[in-house]
């Protein structure tokens, strides 16, 4: 217990600093939101919650950003998938519906098998590292910037999706400290900024 409230008292603070707001306890009503996203969408007979809600949103609703806390049970053996989450809704986008994912052995055997992924002749960094899919190749590039190609080229274990004013980011299966969350809204912004260029 004291470990929770800990924990609400850093996020309390980071909250301040970055000029949002934080709310303690479930945040369930969220899930219906992120149904469309893969991420929220998979084992939907596992029990999923939302908690520790950081958020900022202008009064015109046209940008609505969300850091908070998922939570999965997997399996048989109920043992928790736990990540932070940046969620941002904002009229600056339009993005086509894409996927990206940390590039797998078994991905690169789906490539051989002629399965899709966008690759960047200029950045094979980014295409080792990283699968990136979607419906609309042409619309994907266009918004994937050099800027943004060279990110996740150096930066590593990034999930991303997004689509039209909608977008998510993420590192699969890592809980946040107060620090960490605040790095991560530092690179999600830069995401979203980058991926704005392109609308």
């Amino acid at each position: 217990m004291p470990k929770r409230r800990n924990r609400q008292s850093e996020l309390t603070e980071l909250a301040r600093q970055l000029d949002m707001t934080y709310h303690a306890g479930e945040h369930n009503e969220l899930l219906g939101e992120l149904r469309d996203f893969r991420t929220f969408s998979r084992g939907f007979r596992h029990r999923k919650k939302i908690r520790h809600l950081l958020r900022r949103q202008d009064g015109m609703l046209d940008y609505d950003l969300k850091i908070f806390d998922f939570h999965r049970l997997k399996g048989k053996s109920k043992r928790p998938i736990s990540q932070t989450v940046f969620y941002l809704r904002s009229k600056d986008l339009v993005l086509p519906q894409f996927w990206l994912r940390p590039e797998t052995v078994l991905h690169k055997l789906g490539e051989i098998i002629g399965q899709e992924d966008i690759d960047f002749v200029r950045f094979p960094k980014f295409s080792g590292h990283y699968r990136l899919t979607g419906d609309d190749e042409v619309f994907i590039r266009h918004h994937f910037t050099e800027e943004l190609l060279h990110f996740f080229s150096v930066e590593k274990g990034w999930y991303a999706e997004g689509v039209g004013y909608y977008l998510v980011f993420f590192q699969k299966g890592k809980l946040l400290s107060a620090k960490q969350i605040k790095k991560l809204y530092e690179k999600g912004m830069y995401v979203y900024q980058e991926l704005a260029k392109g609308t």
